[in-house]
């Protein structure tokens, strides 16, 4: 299963590269200055995306980056899981920036700093342990979704490194082997669901440690 484990941390890692930016960066706008029409319009799409179906989010994918491309391919696998990854992301970072004093913000605007300098100097890094955690969370919950996958990076039974190409990973590994004939199949699904599973509790303990820092900190 080495090739399903590398397509794995790739397009996980590629995904989590695009959305991580785009979530917090809104999430951030979304407290800070999310009280207009704009930040209505934001919230409200980020709601809509988050109860929508992965599926539905692969055949939008496969849609506006297969079809046109030609070809499927790990990259576009990686934009459908960072569009499942922002909204959360984009909530959560708002939640945890609101949690933070207002006397913070108003103490760096009395020094002087320009409106947008206290976001990001000030509130941002104040609300870092729970930043870092919801993305942690997002992350874990990529790793698994498996929907989008058949639609765009379809899977590769070859081992196979380029972003451009279809690719492998675990969760498309286990639903292939899982439903296959062959008893040595199944045996490889179950290999690959432990090493999943042992990569999301990673995952989970990671964002459990953080969250403990940050109320042992509190504390």
């Amino acid at each position: 299963v080495a090739n399903a484990i590398a397509g794995t941390a790739i397009i996980v890692g590629l995904g989590a590269l695009i959305g991580v930016p785009v979530g917090v960066g809104a999430g951030i706008y979304l407290a800070e200055y999310g009280s207009g029409r704009l930040g209505f319009a934001i919230r409200f799409i980020a709601d809509v995306l988050n109860g929508t179906p992965s599926i539905v989010v692969g055949i939008v994918a496969w849609t506006f980056l297969v079809k046109p491309a030609g070809q499927f391919s790990a990259l576009a696998g990686s934009v459908a899981l960072a569009v499942l990854m922002i909204p959360m992301l984009a909530r959560t970072t708002e939640e945890m920036v609101r949690l933070v004093p207002p006397s913070l913000r108003e103490a760096a605007l009395a020094l002087g700093y320009p409106r947008c300098r206290p976001s990001l100097k000030v509130v941002a890094r104040t609300a870092l342990t729970g930043i870092v955690t919801g993305c942690l969370v997002g992350i874990a919950r990529i790793a698994g979704e498996t929907a989008p996958l058949l639609f765009t990076a379809l899977g590769n039974l070859n081992f196979s490194l380029s972003v451009t190409h279809p690719m492998q990973t675990l969760s498309l590994q286990i639903y292939v082997y899982a439903t296959g004939p062959f008893d040595e199949w199944q045996r490889l699904a179950w290999a690959s669901a432990l090493v999943l599973m042992g990569l999301v509790l990673v995952i989970s303990l990671v964002a459990r440690w953080v969250t403990r820092q940050r109320y042992g900190s509190v504390r």
